[in-house]
């Protein structure tokens, strides 16, 4: 299986699982992911998500082996396949359920662009991140999207157009990462901090995520009116009654 998933206490663990090639973006993980994430949505038990790889990479990317066909797949293969990593980017940037990326190694083009699209990264601190695209004459444009919004057009041009690889470091001073440690915690503390996340109202949580998604592309006075709506609509949640209810009984609340 390309995408292996586990559980614990509320947490889904799914691991980019073909190490012996630094588990590229294949055909194959890419419709994994796309299947596991789409359980991990509909299973009520769990409350987030946390990706990471097997071996000692994230994830290399594009897989080199279907590469090599794709100048010569033709339009509509080569648009098929784009649409689907789409897909898979959009699907998980604004995936209903808090996510946590632990990047134990490399990080590299479409891998460093799943690692960003998730709401919280953990990175080794001996790991690397780059968008290495222009080197071998593609571009970063599905993960050039969710890149821009995360830290700004700057950056982005600077990674983008150079395609350098940066250490945990800089990619934590970019904005690109939440928390840098040592390698043998990145998995412990991504885990730690989606229990931390989950711990939350979900449908607060959920609501969060789409007006994070959804106010930085809108007008100041659309901003506000959406903010409006929501901060009236949570009101009626059962999720809000009981964190109300816990807070004057002095007891945790029972999401």
């Amino acid at each position: 299986m390309r995408v292996l998933s586990s559980d614990q206490n509320g947490l889904r663990l799914l691991t980019l699982n073909d190490p012996s090639r630094r588990n590229p973006l294949s055909p194959e993980l890419v419709r994994g992911l796309l299947e596991a994430l789409e359980a991990a949505e509909g299973d009520r038990g769990v409350r987030a998500v946390v990706l990471t790889g097997a071996g000692p990479a994230f994830s290399a990317g594009a897989d080199l082996e279907f590469l090599k066909g794709v100048t010569q797949a033709g339009a509509e293969a080569n648009y098929a396949h784009s649409k689907e990593l789409m897909r898979l980017f959009h699907r998980l940037y604004t995936f209903p359920k808090p996510t946590v990326a632990a990047v134990n190694g490399p990080a590299v083009a479409g891998g460093a662009g799943l690692a960003v699209a998730c709401d919280l990264v953990v990175m080794s601190e001996e790991a690397s991140l780059g968008y290495t695209e222009v080197k071998i004459g593609f571009v970063a444009a599905l993960v050039g999207v969710v890149l821009l919004r995360t830290v700004g057009e700057k950056h982005a041009k600077e990674l983008l157009l150079t395609g350098r690889l940066i250490p945990a470091q800089e990619a934590y001073r970019m904005g690109l990462v939440n928390r840098v440690v040592p390698p043998g915690q990145v998995l412990d503390e991504a885990l730690a901090l989606a229990r931390e996340v989950a711990a939350n109202a979900p449908t607060s949580l959920r609501l969060t995520k789409e007006l994070l998604h959804a106010i930085p592309g809108m007008g100041l006075e659309d901003g506000f009116r959406l903010a409006a709506l929501a901060n009236a609509w949570v009101r009626e949640t059962g999720d809000l009654a009981e964190g109300i209810a816990a807070f004057f009984e002095k007891r945790p609340p029972r999401f």
